[in-house]
C-alpha cells in the first residue's frame, strides 16, 4: 500500500480514538470509507507500535467490545502526524492553485471563455 495513504489512515484514525475510544471497528470503516479489515490490520498496526492501547472487556450480553487509548507515545506521534499531514496538504493546495491559474491562462489565451460556461467558474471569479 502506499505509505502516503497508511500514514494518513492511520492519523484519521488516532484521530477518530481521541475523540471516541469506544468506536467500534465497523463504525470506524464506516466513517473513514474503508473496509473493516484494514481498519483492523491498522490498529494492530498502531498496538505494534506502541501508539495505541487496546483494552478489551466482557459485556452482559456476551459480547467483547474495545476500548482504544492513545498512550503517551501515540499522543506525540499524533502531533507529528499533524504537522506532516499539514504540510503536504498545503502543498497539495498551492500545486492545485498553480494548475488553476496555469488553466485559466490558457482559457483566456485560446478565447475559451463561452466554452467554460460552467457558472461554478464563473461564480469562483476564475474567469471574467
Amino acid at each position: 500500500m502506499n505509505h502516503t495513504l497508511e500514514q494518513e489512515i492511520h492519523y484519521r484514525l488516532l484521530t477518530l480514538l481521541t475523540d471516541e475510544p469506544q468506536l467500534r471497528q465497523l463504525d470506524m470503516a464506516e466513517r473513514m470509507g474503508i473496509s473493516v479489515g484494514k481498519v483492523n490490520y491498522c490498529l494492530s498496526e498502531l498496538a505494534k507500535k506502541g501508539l495505541i492501547k487496546v483494552k478489551r472487556f466482557k459485556s452482559a450480553k456476551n459480547k467483547m467490545p474495545y476500548t482504544y487509548k492513545l498512550t503517551p507515545r501515540g499522543i506525540e506521534e499524533k502531533g507529528r502526524m499533524t504537522v506532516r499531514f499539514l504540510k503536504r496538504k498545503l502543498a497539495e493546495y498551492e500545486e492545485i492553485k498553480r494548475q488553476i491559474e496555469d488553466l485559466t491562462e490558457e482559457v483566456n489565451k485560446n478565447g475559451l471563455n463561452a466554452m467554460a460556461g460552467d457558472e461554478r467558474i464563473k461564480d469562483a471569479g476564475v474567469l471574467p
